[in-house]
Formats: C-alpha cells, sequence, structure tokens
C-alpha cells in the first residue's frame, strides 16, 4: 500500500469516531448544565438512603451516562456528583472516587459510542448501534457487574465518618429541556444508524451553543485535544498500515491472547493509540480487542483518557487521587471483568 494510500484509510477510519464523540462531549455538556445529571443524582441519594445504596445507585447512573454520552463525559461530569453525595453521607470518600472512573471504563463496551475505541475497532463494519449492542450486551453486562458489586463490596468493608457536610451542589430543583431531549435523540441516532457522527455532532453542536454559548462550546468539546488525538490516530493508523509485521501478529493472536495483549499495550501507551495501531487492519477477534481495550486501563491510571479527565476533576475538587490506589482497587476488578467478558464473547 502507497503511503497516500495508507493516510486515506487512516483517516477516513479515524475521523467518524472523533466527530460522534465531539457531539457526544457537546450534549453531555449542555445536559449537565441544564441540571440533568445533578436531578438524577438527587433521585439516587434520596434522604435517608444508605451509603451503599448511593454508591449502588450512583454507579448504575455513571454506566449509563457512559453507555449513551460517552465514558469521558461520565468521568468529567458524575465524579463531582459522587465526591459530594460521600461528603454530604459522611461516607469515605475513596470508593465513590474511584467507582466513578472505574466504573466508566467498565461500562463503556455497550454502546459505540460509549468509547472511542469501540468507534476506531469496529467503525468499518458499516453497522447500526443495535447491531453492537446485541453482539457485547453479555460482555457488557458482565463486566459492569463483576465491577459493580467489587466496589458495592469495597463500601461494605469502608467505615463511615463521624458527622456529615451538606452536598450543596445536589440541592434545589432543576430544569429539564432541550438538552435532556438530546440526549435520548443522539442515543437513537446511534442505535438506528450505520454512520451516525455527522448527525450526532450537528445535533450535540446545536444545543451546546444553544445552552452553553461559544465559549462554553469550545470549552465542553476540547476541540484542540480531539485534533490532536486525531492526528495522532492517523499518524499511527499510516504507520501500521505501511508495517506488515503487525498485522500478521494481531492476525495470529488468540482470543484471550488478544484481550491480554490489548490491556497490557493499553496500560504501556494509551488505550487510544493502541487501538489505532491495532486496528489498521481487521483484526481477527475485534471483539476481544475492544474487551482488552476497554476494560484494561482499570489495571492504571495510565491507560485511557477517562482517568486523566477524573485525575483534573478530583484534584479540583479537593480529593487526593493516587496511582497506587487506582491500581490496588481496580486491577482486581479488571481481571476478572475482563476474564468474564471474554469468555461470554461468541467468535
Amino acid at each position: 500500500m502507497s503511503l497516500g494510500a495508507a493516510l486515506h484509510d487512516a483517516f477516513a477510519q479515524a475521523w467518524p469516531p472523533f466527530a460522534l464523540v465531539a457531539g457526544l462531549l457537546a450534549v453531555g455538556a449542555a445536559a449537565d448544565a441544564e441540571g440533568l445529571f445533578r436531578w438524577a443524582a438527587r433521585i439516587v441519594a434520596r434522604p435517608g438512603a444508605s451509603p451503599v445504596a448511593v454508591l449502588a445507585g450512583l454507579l448504575t447512573l455513571d454506566a449509563a451516562v457512559t453507555a449513551v454520552l460517552n465514558l469521558d463525559t461520565a468521568t468529567a461530569f458524575l465524579t463531582p456528583l459522587m465526591l459530594y453525595a460521600a461528603r454530604g453521607l459522611g461516607a469515605r470518600e475513596a470508593p465513590f472516587l474511584y467507582g466513578s472512573v472505574l466504573m466508566a471504563n467498565a461500562s463503556s463496551l455497550l454502546l459505540p459510542g460509549a468509547n472511542l475505541t469501540n468507534l476506531l475497532v469496529l467503525g468499518g463494519e458499516e453497522a447500526p448501534g443495535s447491531t453492537f449492542f446485541a453482539r457485547m450486551l453479555p460482555a457488557s453486562l458482565l463486566a459492569a457487574a463483576v465491577t459493580g458489586l467489587g466496589l458495592v463490596g469495597w463500601a461494605l468493608r469502608t467505615p463511615s465518618l463521624e458527622g456529615t457536610r451538606a452536598a450543596t451542589p445536589l440541592a434545589g430543583p432543576e430544569p429539564l429541556g432541550p438538552a435532556t431531549a438530546a440526549v435520548g435523540v443522539c442515543a437513537v441516532l446511534v442505535l438506528v444508524l450505520p454512520q451516525p457522527a455527522l448527525p450526532v455532532l450537528a445535533a450535540g453542536l446545536g444545543v451546546a451553543a444553544w445552552r452553553l454559548g461559544r465559549a462554553g462550546l469550545v470549552r465542553a468539546v476540547g476541540p484542540l485535544t480531539l485534533l490532536a488525538l486525531l492526528v495522532l490516530a492517523v499518524a499511527l493508523g499510516t504507520v501500521a498500515r505501511e508495517w506488515g509485521g503487525l498485522e500478521r501478529w494481531v492476525a495470529s493472536l488468540t482470543r484471550w491472547e488478544t484481550t491480554g495483549a490489548a490491556a497490557a499495550a493499553s496500560v504501556v501507551v494509551n488505550n487510544l493509540p493502541v487501538a489505532a495501531l491495532l486496528s489498521a487492519h481487521a483484526p481477527a477477534h475485534p471483539r476481544a480487542l475492544l474487551v482488552g481495550l476497554d476494560l484494561g486501563p482499570n489495571l492504571a491510571v495510565t491507560g485511557s483518557l477517562s482517568a486523566l479527565i477524573w485525575w483534573r476533576v478530583a484534584r479540583r475538587l479537593g480529593a487526593a487521587p493516587s496511582i497506587v490506589r487506582y491500581s490496588l482497587a481496580g486491577a482486581p476488578l479488571a481481571v476478572a471483568a475482563m476474564v468474564v467478558a471474554t469468555f461470554s464473547l461468541r467468535g
């Protein structure tokens, strides 16, 4: 393959995922400004609920937001709510803090837009999101269940603090409007369209520009960051297409080896560049590749962009995230989730 053809193919593979994620991030930011996430969190953190019940409910909300609006949206907007809920309940922050990012990663197998790696690996299949959903449902549910149960078990073993601090950011009624409706519209578009990138991008940019204004839209989408990541993905995809040895190596891997290799490479390099490299040619076991790319980042904080977003949000809110504690909490859950998810795959 000539360099020009390799570059063209790499760009054709990469731009739709980035356009879709930009749209979902914009919708998520507008929905947050409209109060959707605070409204949902208040329902979960109802008066009289135990910290463990609140954690379980917030983890479920985290999984739902991840599936519909992308895991980066979930970590950016639900990490604060989970911290506020823990502080308001007088509960230890750690299960809530680490649970927000670990559950987001674990839940990112359900729909194509939940994780950029899903779109990079399977974007060439030209199938609607409903097909992806049907094929990945068992693996996704098992991974989320294992992770959620592990986090709830951690909370059960963690004593509460004495006293409480009011979670004022969860208080007060918030109106729901067009941005909330846009969440549902984008979910339908992802499920029914083989190529939903441009419609979702248009919906996201439109509702965010109306709800947030120009400056807010730019902050929500982070166009420079997405552009830099797009350039990186295209460059790596071009290299992979020119380097035949990588294609032969990926094709030689078994399903279990594919999961393990993707997880290990994600921790070393980050799952986005690994996805661009390993999916440049159709892999023999694409869904096993996704299991490693999506769940492997729970092994270490270096594995995904969502962890970087989570780290920045947590520090801004006065929490003290730890690289070591991330792995101590996440690695056992990641291994267990990858085992059950890979076992559930068919082909």
